[in-house]
């Protein structure tokens, strides 16, 4: 499994964001993320600054959502309804996507599950489980 550091992780983002400004080719990977800056015009002038924004921090205090979490957030969520893991994934995005009748407003409400899950994970020093994401999300 590839865990990519803080700085590559957010290099990835700046540089998916660069290249689609340019006109550059992507990756399938790139694309989706560059789609996903889109959707977040407040975020474009931090990924068009990668220089001066490389190690912005943002405190945990829930005043300022960090956009770097935010977006690989959502790139969590796509991977996981690509294929179909944890299960029942599938199912409870259609089901939000219908509630909020936008499939990026469904993604939103199910980081709270998803940061639910890891903080809980993170708590009690254990690996994440899925059970309390799907049970989260059925919530929602």
């Amino acid at each position: 499994m590839y865990n990519p550091t803080r700085d590559e992780a957010r290099n990835f983002l700046f540089e998916s964001w660069r290249k689609r400004s340019a006109g550059e080719l992507l990756t399938p990977l790139e694309d989706l993320t560059a789609q996903l800056i889109a959707k977040h015009p407040e975020y474009h002038p931090l990924f068009s600054d990668a220089q001066g924004n490389q190690d912005k921090d943002y405190a945990p205090d829930g005043n300022v959502m960090n956009p770097f979490l935010h977006l690989m957030m959502h790139l969590t969520i796509e991977e996981q309804i690509s294929i179909g893991q944890p299960q029942g994934i599938r199912e409870q995005f259609t089901r939000l996507t219908q509630k909020y009748e936008s499939e990026h407003e469904a993604q939103h409400a199910m980081m709270d599950c998803l940061g639910e899950m890891i903080w809980q994970a993170q708590r009690n020093q254990t690996a994440p489980d899925a059970a309390v994401y799907i049970s989260c999300l059925e919530k929602q």
